[in-house]
């Protein structure tokens, strides 16, 4: 079948409309930069750009200025390169898993090196290729997650043959506290960072995320790399969200119906209607991104009144009560509004009791993925 045909079939299909906005992608970039100069800004593209396609969200980035992007993992930095042109540099955030030294030099991308072990394979592969390699390397300021603890600091630094063939470019950490902006772990990290950074001599200081570009010019060191806060997540918890919304949700309805007072509703008859009450069934569900904690808390809207969630998330459904609404609003197709200009990224992840990366990373590939272009702003 011809790919036109069927990408017109499978939108047709589709159980709902799932729109990314890279205008608004690039310009949350492009007021990170403003905000975090005049250090530099990255971009962090992990785990599929956050859900939303990194074969999409990375090249409108590079063209927007940005040449340093991060990943999670290498396989992430090997999906990722045929996307980008050879000025931009590519970071493995958790360094690389043994085997797969050779292939990384090869290839130009640099790992952040988060151990002694993973040092001294990097270390080793440089010797073997008779180069020098470049590396990031993490240390551990308070988060107990990755990089190299204090002790491991001071064996590296009172060792150097350890990183013979290594090219430090950048001393790196991770702000465990940072979209709390008044939180006393944030300057605890900092002036440990601070004290770090300056026994690697002239290395380059990555600490800031999203949240730290927010924190003042201390924390933004020489390169930011901002995640959340580039697909419209709020960067910090209590403020208002100065992003640009990136995602739009629209479910189709694929049922309606009028149920009695004492009518259960849902999976485990969590819900039992009080009054008469009018439903409808929408075409998503767990399995699409949309967590079973939206069951009996959430809510989707349509032209602007909200219609509550009741009874379970299932798999494939959500049920609607939407008696709000004038009989015959919703018809079979009709779109309803999970996330939009009614209800934020941040609102629905609050009514699943989760955080707005979660939904993001968790939408699923059963809907119509649509893409704004930069120039369609």
């Amino acid at each position: 079948m011809d790919t036109t045909v069927q990408n017109d079939i499978e939108s047709r299909a589709a159980c709902g409309v799932l729109t990314i906005d890279l205008a608004a992608l690039v310009a949350n970039y492009e007021e990170l930069v403003r905000r975090a100069a005049p250090s530099r800004a990255a971009a962090v593209v992990k785990a599929d750009a956050y859900g939303l396609g990194v074969a999409h969200v990375a090249p409108a980035l590079y063209n927007a200025g940005c040449r340093d992007f991060f990943v999670a993992h290498f396989i992430e930095a090997l999906r990722l390169k045929p996307y980008l042109r050879s000025d931009a540099r590519i970071l493995v955030l958790n360094g690389l898993l043994p085997g797969s030294e050779d292939d990384c030099a090869a290839l130009g991308i640099v790992p952040v090196l988060n151990s002694l072990e993973q040092v001294a394979n990097w270390s080793a592969t440089a010797k073997a290729l008779g180069k020098t390699l470049p590396a990031a390397i993490q240390v551990d300021t308070g988060m107990s997650r990755l990089g190299l603890e204090p002790q491991e600091v001071d064996t590296l630094l009172a060792e150097p043959e350890r990183l013979d063939g290594v090219h430090v470019d950048i001393i790196m950490s991770h702000l465990a506290c940072g979209d709390e902006p008044e939180h006393d772990a944030n300057p605890r990290q900092l002036g440990r960072m601070k004290a770090i950074r300056k026994r690697f001599g002239g290395a380059k200081l990555s600490f800031a995320n999203s949240a730290g570009i927010f924190l003042g010019e201390d924390y933004r060191g020489d390169l930011a790399r901002p995640g959340i806060a580039l697909y419209g997540g709020a960067p910090l918890d209590g403020h208002d969200n100065p992003m640009h919304q990136v995602v739009r949700l629209d479910i189709r309805v694929v049922q309606t119906r009028t149920v009695p007072e004492g009518a259960e509703i849902g999976y485990g008859a969590s819900f039992v209607a009080k009054t008469e009450m009018r439903l409808a069934t929408i075409a998503a569900g767990y399995a699409d991104g949309l967590p079973r904690h939206l069951s009996n808390s959430g809510a989707a809207y349509f032209g602007g009144v909200r219609l509550p969630i009741v009874g379970r998330v299932s798999m494939d459904s959500i049920i609607l009560d939407v008696t709000a609404l004038e009989p015959g609003a919703l018809k079979l197709g009709s779109m309803v509004e999970l996330i939009g200009p009614h209800q934020s990224l941040e609102a629905i992840a609050a009514d699943a009791g989760t955080i707005s990366y979660e939904i993001l990373t968790s939408l699923g590939r059963r809907y119509d993925r649509r893409y704004l272009s930069p120039a369609a702003r």
